[in-house]
């Protein structure tokens, strides 16, 4: 199918580079709202965000990569938990941080009826939406087909450009 012709769906094509919990939500978000309209949709997912292709995605989310972070608490009044608590610089260097703050925010978003990222990717999945791996980060980091889920497709970049010539929105996360 090609731009060109009227009665193609809309197509969505995206690149997901990153994969920390905050990260993971774009792609996985995106792709299945616009399949869930009817779009066609690609993702290829290289360098960091290849892991989310993993049997069982276990994303952290790291405040030391966005120092500006507010943590909001899942648990406490209201009030509390509408509160942005900024993140002292040295507290993300303690070790174990990165997991406290993950199992919090993760608790924040079960509290909120947010789906998890595991949940998400299913719902692509059963949307048929098209998850390509990046050979070159597969071959750079030492992954195989079988370290991912099977409902993946492996390609290099011309793979994906192929896909995403065609698409009326394409993105960068």
């Amino acid at each position: 199918m090609t731009k060109s012709d009227p009665n193609a769906p809309r197509r969505l094509a995206m690149i997901a580079s990153r994969g920390t919990l905050d990260w993971a939500y774009p792609p996985f978000l995106l792709a299945s709202a616009a399949a869930a309209m009817g779009w066609e949709v690609g993702v290829f997912f290289t360098f960091y965000g290849l892991p989310l292709l993993s049997k069982e995605v276990d994303a952290l989310v790291t405040p030391v990569g966005n120092p500006a972070m507010p943590m909001r608490m899942p648990f406490g009044s209201e009030e509390f938990q509408k509160m942005d608590i900024p993140m002292p610089q040295f507290l993300m260097m303690v070790p174990g941080f990165n997991h406290l703050t993950t199992n919090l925010m993760k608790q924040t978003f079960k509290n909120k009826g947010v789906a998890s990222i595991n949940e998400l990717r299913d719902l692509c999945i059963e949307a048929d939406v098209q998850m390509i791996a990046c050979q070159m980060t597969m071959d750079v980091f030492g992954y195989t087909k079988e370290d991912f889920i099977p409902q993946i497709s492996v390609g290099g970049a011309g793979t994906f450009l192929d896909y995403a010539a065609d698409a009326d929105v394409q993105l960068f996360i």
